[in-house]
């Protein structure tokens, strides 16, 4: 009986996986289309912005405020989703699902340093509408400092992994914990766990990590490439080639 027992809870702790897996990669794929669809709203607002109509990139902004609420509420649900799918367990009593997705979502909520007024697309957003009339200027009650700082921030926490030194744009696996949001390379932080070190190896951080919760989360692909491409962009190659121009007129 014990055998047939934890062959059942193992067969239905198997479907809800598989049920979770596939359920996330749809919920991947939304995830992008909306960012492809903010993405084509950030060009439309530059075209509206060359064509001087104010009023209507302003009600384009506010869309992609909308929009990155249900992004945000998307991107919570992913969690929730990667979460029941590593963790559910078969007990006695039936499952109320809607409880424990609504509990799950709660917590990404809780955990999230992110909210849309905020969020880096948007933020995005406005730069570029700003640049079609003030291209090179700091952004009204801002610093030049503060726009390139602001302009290359994110949602990640840590840089570089903790245990291989690596930036997390070089990472071969990354992966970032659930609960603390840092960000690891996954064969360092698994044999870390492994080897009975369960705390968090970032300096400070007194979170204790669990293996099912230390994942390759619903957006932190696209995260580290959006922080690779915002590198990219403040290396500023048009300065170099002002160099050269001025080198070429002084030797003529």
């Amino acid at each position: 009986m014990a055998s047939t027992s934890a062959a059942r809870t193992g067969g239905a702790a198997a479907r809800v996986k598989s049920t979770a897996t596939n359920l996330f990669s749809d919920n991947q794929s939304l995830l992008a289309e909306i960012r492809k669809a903010m993405m084509i709203m950030k060009d439309v607002g530059v075209d509206l912005e060359r064509d001087n109509q104010t009023q209507m990139v302003k009600e384009l902004e506010d869309g992609v405020l909308q929009l990155l609420a249900t992004y945000e509420d998307c991107t919570h649900l992913s969690t929730a989703i990667q979460s029941v799918g590593n963790g559910y367990q078969l007990r006695e009593e039936a499952t109320n699902f809607n409880k424990l997705f609504d509990d799950e979502i709660a917590k990404s909520k809780a955990n999230s340093y992110s909210v849309p007024q905020n969020h880096m697309l948007l933020r995005q957003f406005k730069e570029a509408i700003w640049k079609v009339h003030h291209a090179g200027q700091p952004m009204p009650g801002e610093e030049e400092e503060d726009l390139v700082m602001t302009s290359t921030q994110s949602n990640l926490l840590n840089i570089s992994c903790p245990l291989t030194g690596k930036p997390i744009t070089e990472l071969e696996n990354p992966v970032r914990s659930m609960d603390c949001k840092h960000i690891y390379e996954k064969n360092a932080i698994m044999h870390h766990i492994r080897s009975q070190h369960a705390q968090c190896p970032v300096a400070g951080c007194p979170k204790i990590l669990v293996k099912e919760k230390v994942v390759c989360d619903p957006l932190l692909l696209d995260e580290i490439e959006e922080m690779s491409s915002l590198n990219k962009q403040t290396a500023r190659p048009d300065v170099v080639e002002d160099f050269t121009a001025t080198d070429d007129e002084d030797s003529g």
